[in-house]
C-alpha cells in the first residue's frame, strides 16, 4: 500500500475512534435530556392543572356571589309583597321571585359541579406533584451518573487526540487538508477500501482501469462517484 494511503488509513481508523467517543457522550447527555424533557413536561402539566383550579375557583366565587345577589333580591321582592296593591303588580314580582330563585338554583348545580370538578383536578394534581418528586430525585442521580460517565469518555478522547495530532504530522498539510475535507463532507468516511472493483463508501463500481492501477499501490486516487480517496487491501486468504 503506497504510504500515504497508509497514514491516511491510519488517522481515519483513529478520527472513527474519535467518532465513536463522541457518539457515546451525545448518547450519555441525550439520555439525560429526556429525562430531563420529561420533567419540564411533568412540570407543565402540573401548572396547567393549577392554573384550572384557579379558574374553578374563581368561577365559584363568581356563581357565589351572584346567588347571593339573587337571594338579597328575593327577599326584596318578598317584602315589597306586602306592600303591593293591586294584582298585576303582585304578579310581576311574584315572576322576579321565581325567576330569581330559578337563577339561583342553576348556579348552585353549576357550583356542585365546579367544586367536584376542583376536587378531582386536586387529586390529578397531588398525583403528579408526587410523580415530580420521585423523578426530580432521579433526574438528580441521572445527573451525577451521567456527568461521571462523561468524565471516564472524555480521557479516552484526551488519548486519542494526542495520538491523531502525532499521526497527523506524518501526512502532507494539502493531502491532510483535503482528507479533513471529505470527513465533513461525506459522513466522517474519507478514505475507503475497494472490493472486487467496488468502492466501499458509495457501492459504485471503479472503472476497471483505474482499478487495475489501483491495485499496483502506489498511486493515490478519488473514487469518480463519491470523491472518497481508495485504496486496495488484498483479501486475507483463509489457511
Amino acid at each position: 500500500m503506497n504510504e500515504h494511503i497508509a497514514q491516511l488509513v491510519a488517522i481515519q481508523a483513529i478520527d472513527l475512534e474519535i467518532d465513536k467517543i463522541d457518539n457515546a457522550v451525545k448518547s450519555e447527555q441525550n439520555r439525560l435530556d429526556e429525562r430531563i424533557f420529561a420533567l419540564a413536561e411533568r412540570e407543565a402539566t402540573i401548572n396547567e392543572l393549577q392554573a384550572k383550579i384557579t379558574s374553578c375557583e374563581q368561577e365559584t366565587r363568581t356563581l357565589e356571589d351572584e346567588v347571593a345577589d339573587k337571594m338579597s333580591h328575593v327577599r326584596e321582592r318578598q317584602s315589597k309583597m306586602m306592600q303591593v296593591q293591586t294584582g298585576r303588580e303582585q304578579t310581576a314580582l311574584l315572576k322576579e321571585i321565581e325567576d330569581a330563585k330559578k337563577n339561583a338554583k342553576e348556579n348552585e348545580e353549576k357550583m356542585i359541579n365546579l367544586m367536584e370538578d376542583t376536587e378531582k383536578l386536586k387529586v390529578q394534581s397531588e398525583e403528579e406533584l408526587n410523580l415530580l418528586k420521585g423523578e426530580k430525585k432521579l433526574v438528580a442521580e441521572e445527573t451525577e451518573n451521567v456527568r461521571s460517565n462523561i468524565e471516564k469518555i472524555k480521557k479516552g478522547r484526551k488519548a486519542k487526540d494526542t495520538e491523531r495530532n502525532k499521526q497527523a504530522k506524518k501526512i502532507k498539510e494539502n493531502t491532510l487538508r483535503k482528507y479533513n475535507t471529505l470527513r465533513d463532507r461525506r459522513n466522517g468516511l474519507a478514505v475507503v477500501n475497494v472490493i472486487s472493483g467496488v468502492c466501499q463508501g458509495c457501492f459504485m463500481a471503479i472503472p476497471p482501469q483505474r482499478f487495475n492501477m489501483l491495485l499496483r499501490g502506489d498511486t493515490m486516487f478519488d473514487c469518480p462517484t463519491c470523491q472518497r480517496i481508495m485504496y486496495y487491501t488484498p483479501p486475507i486468504e483463509e489457511k
